[in-house]
């Protein structure tokens, strides 16, 4: 028992430190995206690219159960990487909007997919009265990426452009291959997972309300990071004025909340409150800030850094609950749940990039995070539906 327990201990950390190097590798390109495929096509057409990218990452994730469970998540996991590897080397090397568009959809799509090899890795090593405890420190680590992203990101753009922070997103790749290589031991077992079709899944969903309702939940924080990581940067940059330094000391600033909050709020989820409450704080800043996104003229980089670091903080109580959540309610055996629920993502994307995308083809950006905060008003009926773990 105490080996075991060892191992657990000892493979967690592995996978934090995993964590944070994939996560500093997904953020660097992160915020740049929009304003890098601006320089190529329009601002409505931007919105059109997130839109085919996260189609393709929706299929991608619904089919690929079968090649886990075929293979396992360990080896898929390894394919996934060399995969996202060349794309990120594409996309800083495309010339023409034709590759620009295949890779930009083919990156997108192999990210969600790797955060799926991430969450069953994980999982797999998670005990359901300490989940909370488990995701939300994994997620600290992973949050510690995104703060160091922004400013690397920013003196990159600097040094040599956009095409410099796609070849760093490609060079943190590396490390992360030779430690999961390097522990395949640890790593590579084989859960017996349960075989359900999509539709006996998504039957299973329905009929389930706290999973129903935390799918619902997560769908809409994604459509919040669909505003915030597309449109929000690009306002700022075009039409508020702020450069690329500016603005990647502010990002940093931003995401501070995801590191100082997510863990104790996963620890009072596991031991004194419920999750339904904290959820409801969450969403009520998020709905808050996006509302303040809209109705703020200032040009101060203090202020909008204040707002941004606002709208963080309930989206990372959100984030926080509903990992902890979901992995009370699922186990790593349950891979079709998981993947599923892994589609809010790509559905949430697609839901805000097309909004954004007809937004911004008849209305100034600024209505979009209005729109959006009206939207995520639902939310409250779907935490009233859930059942408290504890």
């Amino acid at each position: 028992m105490k080996k075991t327990y060892k191992q657990t201990s000892k493979s967690l950390k592995i996978l934090y430190l995993l964590g944070l190097l994939l996560a500093i590798s997904s953020a660097l390109p992160s915020y740049i995206q929009s304003s890098f495929l601006e320089g190529f096509v329009s601002v409505s057409l931007v919105g059109l690219f997130f839109v085919m990218a996260n189609v393709v990452g929706l299929f991608s994730i619904l089919i690929f159960p079968y090649w886990i469970r075929k293979m396992n998540n360990y080896s898929v996991s390894i394919i996934v990487l060399l995969i996202v590897f060349l794309s990120l080397i594409g996309l800083g090397s495309a010339t023409s909007v034709a590759s620009l568009f295949i890779f930009f959809i083919i990156s997108s799509a192999s990210l969600s997919l790797v955060w799926i090899n991430m969450d069953l890795f994980v999982e797999s090593f998670s005990r359901n009265q300490s989940t909370g405890k488990t995701r939300t420190l994994y997620f600290t680590f992973l949050n510690l990426g995104w703060i160091i992203s922004p400013m690397i990101t920013g003196f990159l753009i600097n040094t040599n452009g956009y095409n410099l922070v796609y070849f760093a997103a490609a060079f943190m790749i590396l490390p992360f291959l030779w430690i999961l290589i390097k522990n395949k031991k640890l790593l590579a077992k084989k859960p017996d997972y349960k075989k359900l079709n999509l539709i006996k899944t998504l039957t299973s969903l329905w009929k389930n309300h706290n999973l129903r309702g935390i799918f619902v939940l997560a769908f809409l924080l994604q459509v919040f990071y669909s505003s915030a990581v597309i449109f929000i940067p690009l306002y700022l940059h075009q039409t508020i004025g702020f450069d690329w330094s500016t603005l990647g000391l502010m990002f940093s600033i931003m995401l501070v909340p995801f590191v100082l909050l997510e863990l104790p709020a996963g620890i009072l989820a596991d031991k004194y409150w419920g999750e339904k409450e904290i959820l409801t704080i969450g969403f009520f800043i998020l709905i808050l800030s996006l509302v303040l996104f809209y109705i703020t003229k200032s040009t101060s980089p203090i202020i909008w850094a204040l707002l941004l670091f606002l709208s963080r903080v309930g989206a990372s109580l959100v984030e926080a609950m509903r990992e902890t959540y979901f992995f009370k309610i699922v186990d790593v055996e349950n891979l079709n749940i998981i993947n599923l629920f892994r589609t809010t993502g790509p559905l949430g994307y697609l839901f805000g990039s097309a909004l954004g995308a007809i937004v911004a083809w008849v209305l100034p950006i600024q209505y979009l995070f209005l729109i959006t905060s009206m939207v995520l008003l639902a939310s409250f009926y779907y935490i009233h539906m859930l059942k408290d773990t504890r």
